[in-house]
């Protein structure tokens, strides 16, 4: 369907509208969608993505070669919301409980991943389509998704990764990767200094590629050298290095190499790892980190989701620096 996609709607108000005014009382005939194409102007597409949505919440059914009928009065008026996540951590886990507490009781929420597998993505969102009134999705970095976003019968909402394209389409809540690695590393600059080159250290096919970006930009400026990699392990360290580092298993690889070639984080190298946890508040002495505040994205979504108005809302970053620093 490529309708605008809240036409639609009319076809769901006509009819829950008479049930609450007790026009329409349970085993009534409603219009056929011809009927409802002359009275709205809309196409046959349209018209039946209204009645979908009406048959799966149960209000009508449908009697073939005669048309469709009213089932119950009772209209659910809480909101019944699809989470999608790309995976589950402790930050998520931290974003996930805020949204959570900050949506309150009345509201339904159903959490899957999709783990960065595009078909079970697309899988879980077809699946959803037309059973919820609200989806929330972290796609991540996946492109051209705006097609199938249009194919849900409900309000649509982006998570985390900001998607330019969709930009006053869908309100969103979103990390700016790339602006906040560039400023994350200006605010410490007094420390970075003392280094001579930066490397940026993720894995490619799940990250974004804008961290790097906010990297380079930041060095061009600064005079540093750097690069990037997908992985430290059996990567010797030179003095001078610093290492920004996004997965967990890489920050332990590298306090590894360091303890093999005895180097000391924060003297003979640094690190700056994405995410804080309160594990490296203590680890080899305190873990500078680089994180947006997970807990506030999720009370962000919260309130965004009881508003009318598309918005899009940069999350806030912080740079914690402790002694890797």
């Amino acid at each position: 369907m490529k309708e605008n996609k809240s036409k639609y709607k009319l076809i769901v108000s006509h009819v829950t509208d008479r049930i609450d005014s007790e026009e329409y009382k349970k085993g009534d005939w409603i219009p056929s969608i011809n009927e409802f194409r002359d009275l709205y102007n809309l196409s046959r597409d349209t018209v039946y993505a209204g009645l979908r949505e009406l048959r799966l919440k149960g209000i009508i059914e449908s009697n073939p070669g005669v048309g469709n009928f009213v089932t119950s009065t009772k209209l659910r008026t809480g909101q019944n919301i699809f989470l999608l996540f790309n995976e589950f951590n402790e930050f998520k886990e931290d974003l996930y409980n805020s949204f959570v507490e900050a949506a309150g009781k009345a509201v339904t929420i159903d959490l899957y991943f999709h783990n960065y597998n595009r078909k079970v993505f697309e899988t879980l969102v077809n699946d959803a389509n037309g059973k919820y009134t609200t989806y929330i999705i972290m796609s991540g970095k996946f492109q051209g998704i705006e097609p199938l976003l249009q194919t849900l019968t409900g309000r649509v909402f982006l998570l985390d990764h900001f998607h330019p394209e969709l930009t006053g389409k869908y309100s969103s809540v979103f990390q700016n990767f790339e602006k906040d690695t560039y400023e994350a590393l200006v605010f410490g600059l007094p420390h970075i200094k003392k280094y001579t080159r930066i490397y940026m250290v993720q894995k490619e096919e799940k990250e974004p590629q804008e961290r790097y970006k906010g990297l380079e930009a930041f060095c061009r400026e600064n005079k540093f050298g750097h690069d990037y990699f997908d992985t430290v392990k059996n990567r010797s360290i030179q003095k001078g290095d610093l290492f920004m580092v996004v997965n967990d298993k890489d920050l332990v690889d590298l306090l590894k190499q360091a303890d093999h070639q005895n180097m000391i984080p924060g003297l003979d190298f640094g690190i700056i790892s994405y995410n804080d946890t309160p594990l490296k508040e203590i680890l080899a002495g305190g873990i500078t980190t680089l994180s947006t505040d997970f807990t506030l994205m999720g009370k962000t979504m919260a309130d965004l989701i009881q508003q009318k108005t598309v918005c899009t809302i940069e999350n806030p970053w912080k740079l914690n620096v402790r002694k890797s620093l």
